[in-house]
């Protein structure tokens, strides 16, 4: 399926995204732990009681496998979810230039070029409150990648 969150009306890109949050709300991709793995990282926001764990498995520079547990709003599990869909089997120079065009997307009101399927979550902008929810586990992946010994707050 393809995004393009330019085309289309106001009321459809809304609809849009509601669909895609609660489909992956409801049915989260690579929801599970992987035990062992190579990477392991927390996140936490405060603000709204979102909790995360993020688990890798990295193989000579390359994310071989991607899973995440946890408990949040919506739009959190959501985005962790269509993170793990679209990092897994990526390098890490590939996650980490995702991360950054993610980041800029719903943080500094950047294109959204390059994002794929994710580009759809840069509808969160217009929720400013909620924007911590959407890079939460995003930042959590950053410190996995990075092996830092740290939980991750989106405050």
């Amino acid at each position: 399926m393809s995004f393009d969150i330019k085309a289309g009306s106001g009321a459809d890109i809304k609809a849009l995204y509601q669909e895609v949050i609660l489909d992956h709300n409801r049915n989260p991709r690579n929801f599970h732990k992987i035990d062992p793995c190579s990477h392991h990282a927390e996140g936490h926001n405060p603000l709204c009681g979102d909790q995360i764990e993020v688990y890798l498995n990295i193989e000579d520079g390359v994310i071989t496998d991607i899973a995440f547990q946890g408990e949040g709003c919506a739009i959190s599990t959501a985005s962790s979810s269509m993170m793990t869909e679209a990092i897994k089997g990526k390098s890490i120079a590939e996650a980490e230039a995702l991360f950054q065009r993610f980041h800029d997307a719903v943080t500094l009101d950047a294109p959204g070029e390059g994002l794929g399927a994710l580009q759809i979550l840069t509808g969160v902008r217009e929720y400013p409150a909620r924007v911590k929810c959407a890079t939460l586990p995003w930042h959590a992946l950053y410190s996995a990648i990075h092996a830092k010994d740290e939980v991750v707050q989106t405050e």
